[in-house]
């Protein structure tokens, strides 16, 4: 049986509260979830290029994931099957930014 895609204002996994942020916690921290969104941040990619860039993830997997971020209103199906963020999607790329510049720095502190 699917997953229910994770709602503002309803129970979540490790949250009753339904706290938006622990919403956005639960749909962000799922499998694959973050890394189709960083893939589609510049194009709309197939569901198979998709696969290919996100190192053979299953296609179940592939396409729950796909169902979820569709259902939170962060991706959308274009008429030639490929998917894109939508403009909400688009905002969290803008929020996921400061986490990659951080990245960045501290993957060359690691390296010191």
């Amino acid at each position: 049986m699917a997953s229910k895609s994770p709602t503002p204002g309803a129970r979540v996994r490790g949250s009753s509260t339904g706290r938006p942020v622990m919403a956005a916690m639960d749909l962000l921290g799922r499998r694959w979830a973050l890394r189709i969104l960083w893939e589609l941040r510049s194009e709309a990619l197939r569901a198979l290029e998709l696969k290919e860039r996100c190192d053979q993830m299953s296609s179940s997997v592939l396409y729950q994931r796909l169902r979820e971020l569709s259902e939170a209103g962060l991706v959308e199906q274009g008429a030639d099957d490929s998917f894109a963020l939508t403009p909400l999607g688009k905002e969290l790329q803008g929020a996921l930014e400061p986490l990659d510049a951080w990245s960045r720095r501290w993957a060359k502190a690691a390296k010191r």
